[in-house]
């Protein structure tokens, strides 16, 4: 099991502070309430019931006592995820540095008459 795998699992008993899953690879795991949605968790019984099928992500595994902290904000995000922000500049142009190495001359001559 490896950190950001997805994986399959149950819902087998739901505590304030998370919710325990069983994995399909037979590994139990703790979604913690932080990890459950974006934004704030007022009561965890009306997110998730027992017994409810759920696609998790493994954000930590404890190779000692074979247990996986899992999320299923990662997952929600993931799907919100924009692939390409806009940005206001003109990086579309593709000129680099050009304009600087232009002005550049210019600024030189500027600071020596400012430091006579």
């Amino acid at each position: 099991m490896k950190i950001g795998e997805k994986y399959k699992g149950t819902i087998t008993g739901i505590k304030p502070y998370g919710a325990f899953v069983g994995l399909e690879n037979g590994t139990t795991g703790l979604i913690h309430i932080s990890e459950i949605t974006t934004g704030y968790v007022e009561n965890i019984y009306q997110v998730l019931k027992i017994g409810q099928e759920v696609e998790v992500q493994v954000v930590d595994y404890d190779e000692y006592s074979k247990k996986a902290s899992l999320s299923l904000r990662t997952l929600e995000e993931e799907k919100h995820h924009f692939s390409h922000r806009h940005r206001f500049s003109n990086s579309r142009y593709k000129i680099g540095f050009k304009p600087l190495a232009d002005s550049m001359d210019t600024w030189i001559k500027e600071g020596l008459e400012y430091l006579k």
